[in-house]
């Protein structure tokens, strides 16, 4: 049973741990976008991880752009390999979107919006802001990397 756009877009969007949430959000919102062929949309955590760790070094050689598949990789580790979970296809001209969840349409394991290779992504969003200004989060981010390459050496 497919979710519904608006509740996959939520779901995508309040998972905190994936950091392009909003983009991919947009992306599953866009009138554009439709639903996808999915052969396989109950699967398992460990053929998700496999697929897409493969996808992963493809994507590098043939030049394909990603967002959310460093975040899905990270999620899935933490996963057992019997995990069950279900996929979820959209598609928009030359972009695809798989989201992974447990099966209820709300725990969100993670997505990943692709494009095809030599493609640039759509143009990104930008996340919402908080209650901080985007230029005080970045510093204290370059802050905290400076930080754990100074604790390295």
């Amino acid at each position: 049973m497919s979710i519904a756009k608006r509740q996959l877009a939520a779901s995508i969007r309040n998972a905190a741990h994936i950091a392009e949430g909003e983009t991919l959000a947009a992306f599953v919102l866009d009138e554009a976008t439709e639903r996808g062929p999915n052969p396989f949309p109950q699967t398992s955590a460990g053929v998700v991880r496999h697929v897409w760790a493969a996808r992963s070094f493809e994507f590098r050689a043939l030049g394909i752009q990603s967002a959310g598949l460093p975040c899905l990789l990270t999620a899935l580790a933490e996963l057992p390999l019997s995990e069950p979970l279900v996929q979820e296809i959209l598609r928009s001209g030359p972009y695809s979107l798989h989201a992974f969840t447990h099966g209820d349409g709300c725990r969100m394991i993670g997505a990943v919006l692709h494009s095809r290779p030599n493609v640039p992504l759509p143009p990104l969003v930008k996340p919402r802001n908080s209650r901080r200004g985007n230029r005080t989060a970045s510093v204290e981010s370059r802050a905290q990397l400076d930080l754990f390459a100074s604790a390295a050496l």
